[in-house]
């Protein structure tokens, strides 16, 4: 029954997409939800295809929409502000993930290679009212106001984002390990208030582990990872060390219906630096929680898996809050049949 559920292993870590920016404006490389249920259980052996759809929606206040108007130029670095404003931004993505499951062991365990594509559309808002001090050269201040409206929006390919990953199977007990990064090759610009690529490399790692008893259908899942953020060339601003815990916990009511909850804990460890730090240390972080469901059916010769799931934010420091939802389609092998056990016929005499 576990093989049943390879695709639902897919679909826990087919997605993780790049919005916005970096921490420099509250956004990090990894994105809420990239994990979830079944991700350490392992996959069948051979090609698997996804297609996603995400949705976010979120927003934040002054300390945000500072950063947000540092980074783009619009808020002299030698201004001492305080800033009345709101950030809201509205992102569609669309994303690709094809992954091949290798069926020869490595280390023991079952691994995979993905490579993740991105084409989606950004629309970000900043509205308010800059007011503060403005050093002149020779030591002098000036008072200084001014009303604020930006809107921009984009649509376009995001980065690219390669993943290689090892699981084993121990029983109930699942186990994981994983390594992706961020190729900076989608569409960005440091002065635009909504880009769709990162603007610098990443490299994220970590670990997880998955309860799956096939027989009472219980399922409990998690993973924490770990980002690193190379400086963005363009802002000369590099992010601090960034922590992620996904999680999920499901049940299945049958062998093609799960439902159950997911979440997500987000916490940036390390302060930023650079020349380009102009914010303070701006460390943001997190948390969400949201129901999920699943199903299982045949597609061909294959087998194909449906999961909705969406979570709401709350506790967010120095990042936007809001909301976010996922649709993620799999397509991979059908497990195979049962091997049958040859019936012996006893002969007596």
């Amino acid at each position: 029954m576990t093989r049943a559920f390879a695709a639902i292993a897919f679909a826990a870590v087919a997605a993780a997409p790049t919005i916005v920016a970096a921490d420099e404006s509250g956004i990090s490389f990894w994105i809420p939800g990239t994990f979830g249920s079944l991700a350490a259980t392992p996959q069948q052996p051979g090609w698997t295809a996804a297609a996603i759809y995400y949705h976010t929606s979120v927003s934040a206040g002054g300390d945000v929409a500072r950063a947000r108007e540092i980074q783009i130029g619009r808020i002299p670095v030698n201004l001492t502000a305080t800033l009345s404003a709101n950030v809201n931004a509205n992102v569609d993505l669309g994303l690709l993930n094809a992954t091949y499951v290798f069926s020869t062991p490595v280390l023991g365990g079952q691994a995979s290679a993905s490579l993740i594509g991105i084409y989606g559309a950004n629309t970000t808002s900043l509205n308010g009212t800059v007011t503060g001090t403005l050093t002149l050269p020779g030591g002098g201040t000036i008072p200084f106001s001014r009303a604020d409206s930006i809107s921009d929006s984009v649509m376009a390919f995001g980065d690219l984002i390669p993943q290689f990953a090892l699981r084993w199977n121990a029983g109930v007990n699942n186990y994981m390990t994983y390594v992706m990064g961020d190729i900076p090759v989608g569409a960005y610009q440091s002065t635009r208030l909504a880009n769709i690529g990162l603007g610098h490399g990443t490299i994220d790692a970590g670990g997880g582990y998955t309860y799956f008893n096939p027989q009472t259908g219980h399922e409990l899942s998690g993973v924490l990872g770990f980002t690193y953020n190379f400086k963005n060339t363009d802002t000369q601003y590099q992010s601090g060390v960034d922590m992620h815990f996904d999680w999920g916990a499901s049940q299945f009511l049958t062998k093609q219906v799960q439902v159950g909850l997911v979440g997500y804990v987000y916490k940036q460890l390390g302060c930023d630096s650079g020349s380009g730090d102009r914010v303070g240390c701006f460390r943001s972080q997190v948390a969400a929680a949201g129901p999920q469901v699943g199903f299982i059916f045949p597609v061909g010769d294959m087998q194909g898996y449906l999961n909705l799931k969406a979570y709401k934010e709350f506790a967010a420091e120095n990042r936007p809050e809001g909301w976010n939802a996922w649709v993620t389609f799999v397509i991979s092998p059908a497990a195979p049949p049962p091997a049958v056990t040859p019936t012996k016929h006893v002969i007596t005499k």
